[in-house]
């Protein structure tokens, strides 16, 4: 990565930004706009820009370093940072010459934060269809679309839609992806945002009208497949199991600075076996997300086709043990540390939001859909190879 600070110091000025107001967005399920100014201040937003663009030129594994450094200050920070950058993997990857040159150097001057719109009612959260469908007249696309979960909709500068093409007889699996601005678009939110956890990713309901130039189309007509398989797929499964990774490794580190304390020390009996068992299950789980997390990534790294079963199980997996022991190993140290510290919203360890943002990882993108696609990919697999 290039660029004057390391990643490290601007993630630490974001990080400090965070903190200082993730009780109060968490309070008010309100968006984190300073967070989101931090991020923009700091370059972090074009940290997958390659550098001809202005960006940071950041590789994936970088992603996941930042996403889980992230996660530790506040998930919905961290899953806010992750969705963009994968937006933005995708204009690098799949959008024209045209398209790059006017919006990568934007991305990397921290002034387009995007925003994914791929949900839609009545198809069930699956990601490679669509009913709404674009209408291309005159060398212009036109689209009416509603989804009822946009992450950080309201605040986004630009938005990723999926749309049915446009031929006539188009199916809804031949789906595009096109980019439009807020300026070309009406955005007209609808209903609130009061959820369990993720409470400041503000991700509410959006209808989207407008009408956008053809060359916004990202890949090709009905290509999204393709951007599908080679970008939002694998950088959601690491960029959300590196943030949830690092929501449940801040949770266990603020336990352990807890029970190391003097405080700590007069409060808990440290040789109790009791406890020093649910510690450790509590860290062999985050132990094992991290190294499936590092297997994983080895995979992406090494450019290898991720189209063969056993890599799309990899990535299936990753995600699904991410979701389930992260969330598992905060519940582990809410058990071990009872009602004042594990149960209790004002304890300094947190676990109480934690608990409550990480109960949202398996079902985005729920995990019972992955099951079911693993199982079809596990049919193809009689060999039962490993990535």
């Amino acid at each position: 990565m290039s660029g004057p600070l390391a990643l490290a110091d601007r993630l630490a000025e974001v990080a400090e930004v965070t903190e200082r107001y993730a009780a109060d967005t968490d309070r008010a399920a309100a968006f984190p706009v300073d967070a989101l100014a931090a991020l923009r201040r700091t370059g972090l937003l074009g940290l997958l820009v390659p550098a001809a663009y202005g960006g940071l030129d950041g590789s994936v594994r970088e992603l996941v370093t930042a996403a889980q450094a992230l996660g530790r200050s506040d998930m919905s920070v961290g899953m806010v940072f992750a969705m963009h950058c994968q937006q933005s993997a995708a204009l690098v990857h799949h959008g024209g010459a045209r398209l790059r040159k006017e919006l990568l150097p934007r991305v990397a001057a921290g002034e387009l934060y995007l925003a994914s719109v791929t949900t839609e009612t009545g198809k069930g959260g699956h990601l490679l269809s669509a009913h709404a469908q674009l209408a291309e007249t005159d060398g212009t696309l036109a689209f009416d679309r509603f989804a009822p979960i946009v992450t950080g909709g309201t605040h986004a500068d630009g938005f990723l839609v999926t749309m049915r093409s446009p031929s006539q007889d188009a199916t809804a699996d031949e789906v595009s992806l096109v980019f439009a601005h807020r300026d070309q678009v009406e955005i007209t939110p609808s209903g609130d945002w009061q959820p369990m956890g993720m409470r400041a990713s503000h991700s509410v309901a959006l209808r989207l009208t407008g009408r956008v130039p053809a060359h916004q189309v990202v890949g090709e007509q009905g290509g999204f497949h393709r951007i599908a398989a080679e970008v939002f797929g694998p950088l959601a499964h690491t960029g959300w199991s590196a943030v949830w990774l690092g929501t449940a490794a801040g949770a266990l580190s603020r336990v352990l600075r807890l029970l190391r304390s003097p405080s700590g020390r007069e409060r808990f009996d440290l040789s109790s076996e009791l406890l020093l068992t649910r510690l450790s299950r509590s860290r062999k789980r985050l132990d094992t997300v991290h190294a499936l997390l590092q297997q994983t990534l080895r995979t992406l790294e090494s450019g290898q086709d991720l189209s063969v079963p056993a890599r799309q199980l990899q990535l299936n997996a990753l995600k699904i043990t991410a979701a389930e022991e992260c969330h598992a190993a905060v519940d582990d140290l809410v058990t071990a540390l009872g009602l004042r510290h594990g149960y209790l919203q004002d304890s300094p360890t947190r676990l109480e939001r934690a608990l409550r943002d990480l109960r949202s990882a398996a079902l985005n993108y729920s995990n019972d859909r992955l099951h079911l696609a693993d199982g079809r990919l596990a049919l193809r697999d009689q060999g039962v190879g490993f990535a």
